[in-house]
């Protein structure tokens, strides 16, 4: 009777919480499925260790490469060692001396030992047939299981690979909704009866002005000067402008066409090829730069120079205006300059910060989140987001097998 292998190694969890995370009744319990996972696959590598070592560690290893050794034999030859012709015949005597050398090689204390004599004389024939290789596999079987000791400790290896990818996802994630959280709170503290007109007017005020005043820049400005505008802005982070695509930017530049206007322009993109020829310097090439890029030139417009409401903290809408000023400049009257400017001067008030608070809590609160604000529900989340977050960090600190 060849030797079976049983797993000896005991499983029995511990009660001791010591040094757990998520333990202590003190601490916040944590529910996490990513963790879980990872202790679970880690488990799960640490019993199919315990296996290979119950049995032999080292001898384990050389059972299962005699086993993988032999089976790769059988398998080689199953096709080209059955059946009655010459060839068949060549290579079963391939077969009988390659299995044979590897048979007569393995040490006599090898786990298994046995079943690679059985598997030999399952194959020492004249003639073999697929049933004989089926006997042959059959008869490694008992080496076999050496071979799947290590490959569930590889399976497990793997298993803690895909876990500790998913938990560095989902801490990922809990950033995000913690940074989310921390954002909520802070507008919880928000003053939502401030009179957050004194900023909002302003705004709105400049926001008007410029769009107007844009409208016409595109009316009235060739588009070679438009261009330059928006290349200029490329050194300019908080000036929004969408760069022009290279074709339509040297089209712009080196053609004579560049001294109309944008909306000139696209109208000139609709005429027939011959009305076309009346205006332009080349119809084919208005019709191939202009026409394919009209959703490009009717976005140049003034929401690259508005300002979002609710407005930005006080540090980076002051950055922002002063990137705005000198294009504002180029763009609309001094009474537009001057309400940019009067929008710098507010965010050095020192009522800016409250009215900026409440604008944002007004604007993105939602009637779920102030009640949760005022429950304490999501400051318990929040609580539950950090704990889960330490315990995944804590978790993904551990070194794993490689």
């Amino acid at each position: 009777m060849s030797e079976r292998v049983h797993d000896t190694h005991d499983h029995n969890a511990t009660d001791d919480t010591e040094g757990d995370p998520r333990g202590g009744r003190d601490q916040v319990q944590v529910d996490s499925a990513q963790l879980s996972d990872l202790e679970a696959a880690r488990d799960r590598f640490e019993r199919a260790t315990q296996r290979i070592e119950d049995h032999g560690g080292d001898a384990v290893h050389e059972a299962a490469a005699a086993y993988r050794d032999a089976d790769d034999l059988l398998t080689e030859y199953v096709d080209r060692a059955t059946g009655t012709g010459r060839e068949n015949f060549k290579a079963y005597v391939e077969l009988e001396g390659k299995f044979s050398t590897l048979v007569e090689n393995l040490p006599d204390d090898l786990k298994g030992r046995a079943a690679f004599d059985d598997a030999l004389d399952a194959i020492d024939k004249r003639r073999l047939s697929e049933s004989d290789f089926e006997r042959a596999h059959d008869a490694l079987e008992p080496a076999e299981q050496y071979a799947e000791l290590l490959d569930e400790r590889e399976a497990a290896r793997e298993a803690i690979d895909d876990a500790r990818t998913a938990a560095a996802k989902r801490r990922r994630k809990l950033e995000r909704e913690i940074s989310e959280h921390e954002r909520l709170l802070e507008l919880g503290t928000a003053d939502l009866d401030a009179p957050v007109e004194q900023l909002r007017d302003p705004v709105e005020a400049y926001n008007d002005a410029i769009r107007e005043a844009f409208t016409e820049y595109r009316l009235e400005t060739p588009a070679r000067e438009v261009f330059a505008l928006v290349e200029r802005s490329r050194w300019y982070p908080f000036v929004g402008f969408r760069q022009p695509p290279a074709d339509l930017k040297a089209y712009i530049e080196e053609s004579s066409d560049g001294e109309y206007s944008i909306p000139k322009l696209l109208e000139f993109a609709d005429y027939s090829h011959s009305k076309l020829e009346h205006y332009v310097e080349d119809a084919d090439v208005l019709k191939r730069r202009v026409a394919t890029q009209q959703t490009y030139l009717d976005g140049i417009d003034a929401e690259a120079l508005t300002i979002d409401w609710p407005p930005e903290p006080a540090g980076a809408l002051e950055r922002r205006v002063r990137e705005y000023r000198p294009f504002v400049a180029r763009v609309a009257d001094e009474e537009t300059v001057a309400q940019l400017r009067e929008i710098r001067l507010r965010t050095y008030d020192d009522e800016y910060d409250r009215l900026q608070t409440a604008a944002q809590a007004v604007e993105q609160l939602t009637p779920e989140e102030r009640e949760q604000l005022a429950n304490g529900a999501l400051a318990d989340d929040l609580d539950s987001l950090r704990a889960e977050k330490a315990a995944l960090e804590s978790a993904l600190d551990v070194d794993d097998p490689v």
